[in-house]
Order: structure tokens, then C-alpha cells, then sequence
């Protein structure tokens, strides 16, 4: 069995809500990418065994729900061909307020959500865990995130998050259009997200560029069309952010449920 699925319609401030079951399945290796969002994994049967960090000096781990921050390195998650869970995707500049801790704090760590989040948590994945079938549990997790607060974020900080994402203008125009210094910008984009500017628009290209590939686009076509300055300059960066260059991650990889989140324009 190998099931991933998506809700249809998740939470303003989710990228993505998916849920996935595996099975009977070849024990794997699987990578965890670096993307623009916060990673938020409850599982429902076995613990989630995440082998080796983005951050190296941090020792491998089990977990039964997760809290991931931004990070520019993979994470190496392995199973014994049975895992099950509930990923949620959050929107950093919404961390404050939907989970209470800045998007910065958790930069190229893995926690333990209930950690860091509260005993909500644990009352989260129980109900996940007696819900039936995934419409169900997408309806509570809908149920638990509309209960959480919500923070304004301020214009700035929007229109910058918008420009680092959605175009390619130069980061010192970036910050001279919302009315900051350059190290204002990097220091407040580094707080909300935990990645510097730059960091935070190639994290973002990279994202865009792992989908193109995962739908079939050739590694040269993606290069022209993201941005790259040619397909080298592409394979270099992929094997810095997956940790294998893309035909080798395709070839690895597959479909996996990271390739259920929404790109970076729905955010």
C-alpha cells in the first residue's frame, strides 16, 4: 500500500496539507528538501526516524510529530517500509502567531513539536489517530488551526516575502522598495524565516526547479526557465540542496509527499 493525498483546501496560511500511508513498501531512504516552509509532520502509526539533520551536529532522532524549520541542507529520513502521517506545511511569516514561535528560531532544526508547541499537540494527534479516513483527519486539523491565533505581519516584511519569491530583483532593490537597509532586510528576513534573503530566493528557486524536474521537465529547460545560467549552475545547486544531482534524486525519489505542497506563488 502507498497512498498520499492532498486536501483540497487547507488553512490561508498552510502551503500545503497532505496525508500519506505506506505499507508492505521496500524499506527507503528518503530526502527531506529544503523549502520555504515550516515542516509540521504528526504521525499515526511508527515514529518518524529522521537519521541525519540538515544541521550536522544535530544526533539522530525519533519523533512522533515533528516541527521543521527553513534550512539549505537535506534531511535523511529512513523507514522500515511502514509510515503514516499528517504533513502541514506553514507559511513562516504566519509562524508567530498559528504556532507561537518565530520562523527564525527553528532554522536548520528538527524538534519535537509538542516541545515547542504545547500539549495541543499531543491532543492533535490524538484525534488524527481515531479519525477515519483522510477527509476526516484533514477536517480536524482544519478544526485545531482555526482555533490558533493569528498575528498581523507588518507591510514590509509582505511586500519583501513577495519580491524574494515571486521575481527576480536584485535584494538591495528588494530592500530600498519596502524603505529598509540592506541589513535591515537581511536581519528581519533572517528572524521571520531564518534564512537571509538570498538564502531565502534560492531556497524558493530551488523548490520551483525540483517540481519542474518531478513533472517531467528536462534538467535544461528547467535551467532557462528558473533562472540558472545553465544546466552545470542547475546541477550544482540541486546536489547542494538535495544532497544528489537531479537525475540520481528522480531516480531515488520518485513521487514523494513533499511534491504535494503548493508552490511558493500560492503562498
Amino acid at each position: 500500500m502507498d497512498e498520499h493525498l492532498v486536501a483540497p483546501r487547507p488553512h490561508r496560511h498552510l502551503a500545503g496539507l497532505s496525508g500519506w500511508a505506506q505499507a508492505g513498501t521496500t524499506p527507503q531512504v528518503h530526502h527531506g528538501l529544503p523549502s520555504p516552509w515550516l515542516t509540521f509532520i504528526v504521525t499515526l502509526h511508527d515514529p518518524l526516524v529522521v537519521a541525519a539533520h540538515p544541521d550536522p551536529a544535530q544526533r539522530p532522532d525519533h519523533y512522533e510529530a515533528l516541527l521543521g524549520g527553513l534550512h539549505t541542507r537535506p534531511a535523511l529520513i529512513t523507514h522500515g517500509g511502514r509510515q503514516s502521517g499528517v504533513q502541514l506545511s506553514v507559511h513562516p511569516l504566519a509562524a508567530r502567531g498559528l504556532l507561537g514561535v518565530p520562523a527564525g528560531e527553528l532554522a536548520d532544526r528538527d524538534e519535537h513539536a509538542v516541545d515547542v508547541l504545547g500539549p495541543w499537540v499531543q491532543d492533535l494527534q490524538d484525534r488524527l489517530r481515531t479519525a477515519v479516513g483522510w477527509p476526516e483527519r484533514f477536517a480536524v486539523v482544519a478544526e485545531e488551526l482555526a482555533g490558533r491565533p493569528e498575528l498581523p505581519v507588518v507591510p514590509e516584511l509582505r511586500r519583501a516575502w513577495a519580491l524574494l519569491t515571486r521575481t527576480r530583483v536584485p535584494v538591495a532593490e528588494v530592500a530600498a522598495d519596502v524603505g529598509w537597509s540592506a541589513r535591515r532586510l537581511h536581519t528581519r528576513c533572517r528572524a521571520e524565516t531564518g534564512l537571509s534573503p538570498q538564502e531565502l530566493r534560492r531556497v524558493t528557486r530551488f523548490d520551483r526547479a525540483r517540481r519542474a524536474l518531478a513533472a517531467g521537465a528536462t534538467p535544461s529547460s528547467v535551467a532557462a526557465d528558473h533562472g540558472y545560467t545553465d544546466q552545470p549552475h542547475l546541477t550544482r545547486e540541486f546536489s547542494r540542496f538535495a544532497g544528489l544531482p537531479p537525475r540520481r534524486w528522480l531516480a531515488a525519489e520518485g513521487r514523494s509527499v513533499q511534491d504535494t505542497v503548493a508552490p511558493p506563488d500560492a503562498g
